[in-house]
């Protein structure tokens, strides 16, 4: 009896080890298949990926490409190991911990993957920007949009690693919203700032360095474009801080837009009796002696309207850059004076006759 019982333990055992060969012989199979597959895909990747992106004119597929292939034939391995211990008949508790952890190592690749071909667009639209205007902008804007990328990817990714181990993430979801409803009620100005700065940096109304004009007549250069506020510097060397929702809701004067060309004007008077187109042509002569006024357009005079005293006249000009339009103005007025004298032109003072009748 004793003898039968062993027959049958012996042959227990021997079924138990031939159906553990067996199922790790398919786990070894699986694990096998994937791990051919991943070598393949890195293969295709590296020797014939290029040959398809050379057809493209930018570089930006090639760089795509780079930055994936190694975790993308990682990827194919870990998920090979994840079948592959899915197969064995593991206990419940081990069968959970090591697929649990395969599928968040999965997970983490795959928010790897997404963040590189993220990080490699902005890059690449960055680099265009940055050739195309000078302004800083991508200093500004890339770093921005790079960080709410991240926390969209690590959210998502968090989301369907709960959603795997079954948690409720409604509840989370909830507390999430509230808490975000709570914090944006609390520091509504400071957001309502920080979404008029990215505002600011999408339309771009002004970039930085441009001169602007408010309309309280407050005139400066653009120093930086915060999330916050804007800083600008005055003509008298002092910064001018203004928070980005007022500069939104503004209207504002760009100097330096559709170019850097500006125009200016100068406005002055000549004694009744002289002659009009004498003195339009000798203020456009005048103009043209300054080197820094430009020919093309040409500096134009007129004769605007009569005034109480004098004949109105207007000389307008043209000069390179916004910030010689001082300069040049005080030259032309200064040649001005010297050639109306040159010339017996008189600017006159205002002036009043007072009749006295004595009864």
């Amino acid at each position: 009896m004793d003898s039968i019982l062993n027959f049958i333990k012996l042959e227990e055992s021997d079924g138990l080890l031939l159906y553990w060969l067996k199922e790790i012989l398919i786990a070894v199979v699986v694990f096998a298949f994937f791990y051919a597959l991943a070598r393949l895909l890195r293969y295709i990747l590296i020797t014939w990926g290029p040959r398809f992106t050379s057809f493209t004119k930018t570089d930006l597929d090639d760089r795509i490409l780079l930055r994936i292939t190694p975790p993308a034939s990682f990827l194919v391995v870990c998920a090979g190991l994840y079948y592959a211990v899915r197969t064995l008949p593991l206990p419940e508790k081990a069968h959970l911990l090591a697929s649990g952890l395969l599928f968040i190592i999965i997970v983490v690749i795959l928010t790897n993957i997404a963040y590189r071909v993220t990080d490699e667009l902005l890059n690449w639209y960055a680099s265009r920007l940055s050739e195309q205007v000078s302004n800083g902008l991508n200093r500004q804007l890339i770093p921005l949009v790079e960080k709410l990328i991240s926390i969209f990817l690590i959210g998502t990714a968090l989301i369907i690693t709960l959603k795997h181990f079954n948690y409720d993430i409604l509840s989370l979801v909830t507390a999430l919203g509230i808490g975000s409803l709570a914090i944006g009620m609390a520091a509504k100005d400071t957001l309502a700032n920080m979404i008029s700065g990215f505002t600011l940096m999408i339309d771009r109304p002004f970039r930085i360095g441009d001169r602007i004009q408010l309309t309280g007549g407050q005139l400066g250069d653009v120093i930086d474009i915060g999330l916050r506020s804007t800083k600008i510097k005055t003509m008298d060397n002092t910064f001018l801080i203004i928070p980005n929702s007022e500069l939104c809701n503004t209207i504002l004067i760009n100097m330096a837009f559709p170019d850097v060309r500006a125009k200016g004007r100068i406005n002055l008077g000549v004694a009744y009796g002289s002659d009009i187109e004498a003195v339009k042509k000798l203020l456009v002569d005048t103009a043209m002696e300054i080197p820094d006024v430009l020919r093309d357009p040409a500096p134009e005079g007129y004769f605007v309207s009569f005034g109480e005293s004098a004949l109105n006249m207007a000389l307008f000009f043209w000069v390179e850059n916004y910030t010689n339009v001082f300069s040049v103005t005080d030259r032309i007025n200064s040649l001005i004076v010297k050639r109306f004298q040159e010339n017996g032109i008189n600017i006159p003072y205002p002036t009043r006759t007072v009749l006295v009748e004595k009864d």
